[in-house]
């Protein structure tokens, strides 16, 4: 083991992994998938040739299209494979912005950085109010839609985001709503759904959408994949060019190995019934974690509070009286791995706007999420050192403030 990565603790046997919303342990079917492939590497060559070895990489890269696309039920000729749902986002915005220059484009502050950052520089930008549970209202599209065309330019705007989950605090965001407005309006709507695949079960036609963006590594597949969904007829300029791959919808040689690991990560998801049962499976499991936390003093569910309008794998909470870098830490050293929305916590150098946006202390917030090979044990770990962990950290912040008290343990 390197000497610079942190060993696990000696009294946790094994690890509760609870931060699926970041990234999903690949599964084994991906595993198994991709271990068949390397075992072909040396029959395999590049998929836009006619030899032999081109037609077989070929043949594993549109089965690897046709499993996605039926995942989501779409025909294999709408599916795009990407680096990543980063880049289909991209993507998505540079092509609507190239169909309608200089037209807004309308987002929410709760979408991902990813969707603000390249709409941000493509467009000018109109954010979408949101309530407290960092819901937009479909009323609320079409009147900044009037708006933005009161200019009489027409479309009113290049494109309209709206994401299926929200990835800090799971409210499910009224979609197919959204999309009649912005059908009715003549905008592109935008999908962002990488934080609800492998959740729930995404159904492209059933939203309304005129593009979806996924990423594989949220949802069991490997990193470096992911992929953009068109409506069926719609033709956008491609983001990268060079070469005439995905059908000159994106240059450079296809991501084999990504793609075959994707698609067999979404084959195991299986039908429509066996996903439904999965997202059952896991509302259950985020019962017991937001039990066992509002058990606790000081602690609440931030963001939709209702389950049920709520993605089954994800809870975000407040905590009163202590910072996330600490109970974070703390928990880790019981074997527990979680988030925040707090910059401590991340890369970014601000907390989660999603949290600011519906004014929550994003520095006093973690998240919890589960996932495919979430168990009952590992949600019994978080029960079992949570309530313990804040109660010392509370305790140690008041004996900081007060130094003539006993202090923690005294």
């Amino acid at each position: 083991m390197d000497p610079r990565t942190p060993a696990p603790p000696a009294s946790s046997p094994s690890r509760a992994y609870l931060d699926h919303a970041s990234t999903a342990p690949l599964r084994p079917e991906a595993i198994a998938a991709l271990r068949d492939l390397l075992d072909l590497a040396g029959q395999l060559g590049d998929p836009g040739r006619l030899h032999v070895e081109g037609r077989t990489a070929r043949d594993l890269l549109e089965q690897a299209r046709s499993q996605v696309a039926a995942w989501l039920g779409v025909g294999s000729r709408q599916v795009v494979f990407t680096s990543s749902a980063t880049e289909a986002i991209h993507s998505a915005v540079h092509g609507a912005i190239t169909r309608a220059p200089g037209r807004p484009i309308l987002l929410a502050p709760v979408e991902h950085s990813a969707v603000q950052r390249a709409s941000a520089r493509a467009a000018p930008t109109v954010a979408l109010p949101v309530d407290r549970r960092g819901r937009v209202a479909p009323e609320a599209v079409a009147e900044a839609l009037e708006r933005a065309g009161a200019d009489g330019e027409q479309p009113a705007a290049a494109l309209v985001h709206c994401q299926l989950v929200n990835h800090e605090i799971g409210t499910l965001q009224p979609v197919a709503e959204v999309a009649q407005v912005c059908r009715r309006a003549g905008v592109l709507l935008h999908v962002d759904a990488a934080a609800a695949a492998g959740h729930l079960p995404v159904a492209f036609e059933e939203l309304g959408a005129d593009l979806l963006s996924v990423s594989g590594h949220k949802l069991g597949g490997p990193p470096g994949i992911g992929c953009l969904v068109l409506r069926r007829g719609l033709r956008l300029p491609p983001l990268l060019l060079g070469g005439d791959q995905e059908r000159a919808r994106r240059a450079g040689l296809e991501n084999l190995l990504g793609a075959v690991g994707l698609g067999a990560a979404v084959a195991a998801l299986g039908d429509r019934r066996a996903q439904q049962d999965e997202a059952t499976r896991q509302r259950t499991l985020v019962a017991t974690l937001q039990a066992a936390a509002l058990a606790v003093p000081g602690v609440q569910v931030l963001g939709e509070p209702d389950p049920d309008q709520r993605a089954p794998h994800l809870l975000c909470l407040g905590l009163e009286g202590v910072e996330a870098e600490p109970v974070l830490l703390a928990l880790d050293q019981a074997g527990v791995a979680c988030h925040s929305g707090s910059s401590c916590a991340s890369e970014a150098l601000a907390p989660s706007p999603v949290l600011a946006a519906i004014g929550v202390d994003a520095d006093r917030s973690l998240r919890l999420s589960v996932g495919w090979s979430t168990t009952q044990d590992e949600v019994a770990a978080f029960t079992r050192a949570f309530g313990p962990a804040l109660a010392r950290l509370r305790a140690l912040r008041a004996a900081l403030a007060d130094p003539d008290g006993p202090g923690p343990g005294r």
